[in-house]
């Protein structure tokens, strides 16, 4: 064997799951087409986020539907060419989010997520990124008062059950806080525990420097040319093919194309989403900041102001449509003085989205020393170290961080 594990996929969770799986002895791998942190990873809205203890939910509100079904909002775009593949996935999105079920993926998923902060702070400290990362928490912006004052009171009992620290702000204090916010908001919630970053492909990159100072091994190639041989599993890379007893498939919304030929039936899906950098005419925010009713984030980013929008939903392959960005960059622009863009064209990432809300992480059933690590939905950044942890302890036998039946492949059938 060349290595022990050939990890598949250099964004914040493959990369994750490289630095775990090199600190318990093991020679690792880490494989991708792209350099680390060049796709999901580079374009978020740069959020540690361990406050969102419940995972975004297919909406049930009639008017949030009927809203959605124009399909003229600013939160959500459809393609209708793409209904047809989407609409087993999304029958089984809306079954999940019942009452009764979403609680249940929200218990399932806090132990990762109250492990979050921590386990990036690990790493932030090995890899000398302090720089990069704020401590300031985020905003959750309201532009009606009923809307706030009834987030208010979920989120104080939020709060309170989960030991978290949230504080309401009127519009005056919203604007003391943040000067360059023309009116247009009501107020906010801020919460204070979570952290973000000023650059997460930089934090991506940093975090693979670290495993190559550690003696990893950075390859670049096609993974889908993956195959079992004789008790190993290789892959071409540009220069020669490689092998390993152990592969971690890490390819975010493009696992599929390993999982798939192998013969696992995973929903896995891919919301599009789209980012844009612009110049702050006036001070720049502090912290990231959602726009709560119209669905898109304005995040500071190393003296620029990004921003992300909702969701697209459209087939993975098909050309960017500029329509979300528009729409959100419409509304945003005067509150956030928004000032010319600073990029030639929109970036356009996937979001590896399961119907569940949890990700996929575990032994593959069928296969021998084959390994997923996949679907972590909106919460990649958060998520990736935390999951790099128990995918190696459950990869080495040791006691996991978090229970991962929850998160097991062959939950889906």
């Amino acid at each position: 064997m060349d290595f022990d594990v050939i990890v598949l996929g250099a964004g914040i969770v493959g990369v994750s799951a490289a630095l775990h799986l090199q600190q318990r002895g093991r020679s690792v791998a880490l494989f991708d087409r792209r350099a680390p942190g060049e796709e999901t990873s580079f374009g978020n809205a740069g959020l540690i986020e361990s406050s969102s203890v419940v995972p975004y939910a297919f909406p049930r509100e009639p008017a949030t539907l009927l809203r959605y079904l124009r399909n003229r909002s600013t939160d959500l775009y459809w393609d209708y060419r793409a209904l047809p593949s989407f609409a087993t996935w999304l029958a089984r999105f809306w079954w999940e989010s019942s009452p009764r079920r979403l609680e249940a993926a929200a218990r399932d998923m806090l132990p990762l997520i109250r492990h979050s902060v921590a386990e990036h702070d690990v790493l932030i400290e090995r890899a000398g990124l302090r720089n990069l990362v704020h401590d300031g928490g985020w905003l959750e912006a309201f532009r009606s008062a009923d809307a706030f004052e009834q987030q208010a009171a979920v989120a104080e009992a939020t709060a309170r059950t989960h030991g978290l620290r949230v504080a309401p702000l009127d519009a005056a204090a919203l604007r003391a806080r943040e000067p360059g916010l023309a009116p247009g908001f009501c107020g906010a919630l801020h919460w204070q525990d979570p952290k973000s970053v000023a650059n997460p492909g930089a934090l991506t990159k940093g975090y693979a420097r670290l495993f190559e100072e550690g003696g990893g091994t950075l390859v670049t190639g096609d993974a889908t040319t993956l195959r079992e041989e004789g008790g190993a599993w290789t892959v071409k890379t540009s220069q020669n093919r490689i092998s390993a007893k152990e592969v971690v498939v890490a390819l975010g919304p493009w696992s599929d194309r390993i999982f798939e030929p192998l013969g696992y039936r995973i929903p896995l899906r891919a919301k599009r989403g789209y980012h844009m950098h612009y110049e702050a005419t006036g001070a720049l925010l502090s912290v990231p900041l959602v726009d709560t009713e119209q669905g898109y984030v304005v995040a500071p980013m190393e003296g620029r102001l990004r921003l992300t929008t909702g969701v697209e939903i459209a087939r993975r392959d098909a050309p960017p449509t500029g329509i979300q960005l528009a729409r959100a960059e419409r509304v945003a622009r005067p509150v956030f003085g928004l000032g010319r863009r600073l990029d030639d064209a929109p970036w356009l990432g996937l979001r590896p989205c399961t119907p569940d809300m949890r990700p996929v992480i575990g032994r593959a059933p069928r296969h021998s020393g084959l390994w997923f690590s996949f679907g972590h939905n909106h919460h990649g950044l958060t998520l990736g170290p935390v999951t790099g942890r128990l995918l190696a302890e459950l990869m080495t036998g040791e006691k996991p961080v978090a229970d991962p039946w929850p998160f097991r492949p062959e939950r889906f059938r």
